[in-house]
């Protein structure tokens, strides 16, 4: 044994033991943080402006301090750019996460001194929770691989400007360093398929046993070692025990990972922004992830039903209910006031609070009254693959077809296969059956023909990898949308099938 795992274990106990002191009180330790917070910028402009320094309770700060998405915080963010200091958080940020917005171009999200322990304390400690629960430490004596963006910086009035997960590279500790792969000269080649072929030639010979990452681009990864070995990936690193990923749900991708693997290998999920790392996967026995209630953010959570009316209800965590969709508003020690994550969560256990990411508030369909959400299409989906378990699933989205050119309107179901069901129609009923369960509005617009039942669209091989080449969105952390209220995805991947 190694002396990265004989030294993990201790250090693991300690940091359980600490998180246990928290977990079970989560209100008042949110109320501290909003407490923390609103000290830390009461001087700042934000703070003057949202009159900080008169806030004593929570339904104050509420009442001050509006939800808003990016690009009401934007001016904010362009003085910061243009070298304001204490502007949303005292002094000026360390970095600016840049990442692309579905509506608002690029997003420079702020990460301070104070916000990076939230980064990158969170993914170690999800590391630390494994080794203590399980024992397994061993896979920190091999070669550990992290699939992300280029941990190139640029500089602009003094605050360094990269990808989060190429941030986050930079703060890798100094006793992982020697055993991560891939280099920081092949990490920041910018074509995400020449980089593809660098790591697997820096990779291929070496005892991996941990790979991380976005499950699409780790089977992308995975079908480039299987096409040059023509082997399994358990016979190409059998020291592969442990696989990170967060981003997108597992589920859609689980079967057709650990076929290419050839063994059941454990897994971490983790659920990390550039706005802050809400929450990971503590343990590997209990369903849903705990949510970071310690680690710089307060959080309001909004029903999802009430997201768009003029005064939707907000939440504080002691306010949840189980099975209930929220969205996620984040108030955190990087500068962001009343930021709506845009993501939806649904809360499985209230001790601790563990949740499930069940999709995005602004990515659905309802163009019948519908509102037919992320977690309802992919639950949908791996009921069918389970029903035809030969049915082995690349990528897919779902968009409305409101005018098509003859009968009832429907939802077309975008899928490229790796290995397709047997028997397509009945593919197709179990599909619709299972989403008519999940959905009532969806049930009743097909049971009152406004809605014929789903049409699936079978896409060739490699048509989303071309997609999303063509829009510069190819590898790294980019993802595509489970489902979206136009056809803007869905008729870019038929152009797309027709020109390859």
């Amino acid at each position: 044994m190694g002396i990265r795992s004989v030294l993990s274990k201790p250090l693991a106990q300690y940091v359980v033991q600490r998180q246990q002191v928290w977990m079970h009180r989560p209100g008042e330790t949110q109320q501290r943080w909003l407490q923390t917070l609103l000290d830390g910028a009461r001087n700042t402009a934000f703070g003057r402006d949202h009159r900080f320094k008169d806030i004593n309770s929570y339904p104050e700060f509420r009442q001050a301090v509006p939800i808003r998405d990016y690009e009401d915080l934007k001016p904010y963010i362009e003085r910061i750019l243009a070298g304001e200091p204490d502007v949303l958080w005292k002094g000026k940020p360390v970095y600016f996460a840049k990442t692309s917005g579905t509506t608002s171009g690029t997003k420079y999200i702020p990460i301070t001194k104070e916000s990076i322990p939230n980064h990158i304390n969170s993914a170690r400690d999800a590391l630390l929770n494994y080794i203590h629960e399980t024992g397994n430490a061993a896979f920190l004596d091999k070669k550990l691989i992290f699939l992300s963006g280029s941990p190139e910086l640029v500089v602009k009035n003094g605050i360094n400007i990269g990808r989060l997960s190429g941030i986050s590279n930079h703060h890798v500790p100094a006793y992982l360093r020697t055993n991560q792969l891939p280099s920081y000269e092949t990490n920041t080649i910018e074509d995400w398929e020449t980089k593809l072929e660098r790591i697997i030639d820096e990779t291929l010979t070496q005892p991996m046993s941990l790979i991380s990452g976005i499950p699409p681009w780790v089977q992308m990864y995975f079908d480039r070692i299987q096409a040059r070995t023509g082997k399994k990936i358990k016979d190409v690193f059998p020291d592969f025990s442990l696989f990170v990923y967060g981003g997108v749900n597992f589920e859609p991708y689980r079967a057709k990972l650990y076929e290419s693997i050839g063994k059941k290998v454990d897994s971490i999920e983790t659920y990390p922004a550039s706005e802050g790392f809400i929450a990971y996967q503590d343990t590997q026995t209990e369903q849903g992830l705990l949510m970071m209630l310690n680690s710089g953010i307060f959080f309001e959570f909004i029903p999802a039903e009430d997201y768009f009316s003029k005064n939707p209800r907000r939440l504080t965590i002691d306010q949840v209910e189980l099975g209930k969709n929220y969205a996620v508003v984040i108030h955190n020690n990087a500068g962001l006031w009343g930021y709506s994550l845009g993501d939806t969560v649904k809360f499985v256990s209230n001790d601790p609070y563990r949740l499930l990411v069940t999709g995005r508030i602004k990515h659905f369909i309802s163009a019948f009254g519908e509102h037919v959400i992320g977690e309802e299409v992919e639950k949908a989906l791996k009921d069918a693959m389970e029903r035809h378990p030969e049915t082995e699933v690349v990528e897919f989205t779902v968009a409305p077809m409101v005018t098509p050119a003859e009968g009832l309107p429907y939802h077309e179901w975008f899928v490229e296969f790796a290995t397709p069901p047997h028997d397509a129609d009945a593919f197709v009923r179990d599909l619709d059956r299972r989403l008519t369960e999940l959905n009532v509005y969806y049930k009743d617009l097909i049971s009152g023909s406004i809605l014929r039942p789903l049409k699936l669209t079978v896409l060739p091989r490699e048509t989303f990898r071309n997609y999303m080449k063509a829009q510069g969105k190819l590898g790294g952390q980019n993802k595509v949308p489970r489902l979206s209220n136009d056809r803007v995805i869905g008729e870019g991947l038929l152009q797309t099938m027709q020109t390859a």
